[in-house]
């Protein structure tokens, strides 16, 4: 069987002055420079708006053979806000106090102040679950290959941390482990896995965050030129 013809369409690339292309890269890394993590947040309404294009810049990601294979769960209603906590906190707990996490691990984890408790979950205007798409599912029921899943997926959550920072918005990758509990309470099917919970908000008047820095860019890159 002869393969569809592939479709195409023209680029429309405007290569810009090499002053602009500098200025506009170094006005988005030091706008980068000054995100966060937070873990505090006020209970001031964030419009569905913006979270929607939060996901739009995600969706906007490359992926394995164009699968696309994330779905965005947003969530505002309070009791489901309540309901998510309980659980996260319930595997954070074990995490924490139950022996999941190893010494060095937990050692790691000292500076930067964690623990088991999670208000957070219900203190941020959103929560934003993001769920990757192991496989997917023809119409027919039958299984689609999803290609580079954990690559694209991370891709486009990048692309909404940095969207949601841009829009002067803060926000924390929140990854308790396992994160089984989500499918049941958001209703997702068997063909996707939480990746990233993602409380989204505005800081309070009083956070505060570690004080620690990242890494020169010289320590994290190799050259050959």
């Amino acid at each position: 069987m002869e393969r569809d013809p592939l479709v195409t369409r023209p680029l429309n690339f405007k290569p810009l002055p090499e002053t602009e292309m500098l200025g506009r890269g170094e006005d988005f890394v030091e706008n980068l420079r000054q995100r966060r993590s937070v873990r505090h947040f006020t209970a001031d309404p964030v419009p569905k708006q913006h979270i929607e294009l939060a996901i739009g810049a995600a969706n906007s990601g490359p992926s394995g053979a164009n699968r696309q294979p994330w779905h965005f769960v947003a969530v505002s209603e309070t009791t489901m806000k309540a309901r998510i906590r309980k659980a996260a906190e319930a595997e954070e707990r074990e995490f924490y106090k139950g022996g999941r996490a190893t010494e060095e691990w937990l050692r790691a984890l000292a500076p930067l102040g964690t623990g088991w408790r999670k208000p957070f979950l219900e203190q941020a205007p959103w929560l934003v679950a993001v769920f990757k798409e192991t496989y997917g599912v023809a119409d027919d029921g039958s299984k689609i290959t999803n290609y580079y899943v954990n690559e694209s997926v991370g891709i486009a959550c990048g692309l909404f941390v940095a969207a949601i920072h841009r829009m002067g918005l803060a926000t924390l990758t929140h990854t308790p482990a396992p994160m089984r509990f989500l499918n049941g309470i958001l209703n997702r099917p068997a063909n996707e896995r939480a990746f990233i919970l993602f409380p989204v908000g505005f800081p309070t008047s009083d956070c505060v965050v570690p004080d620690i820095g990242k890494k020169q860019v010289s320590e994290v890159s190799t050259w050959f030129e």
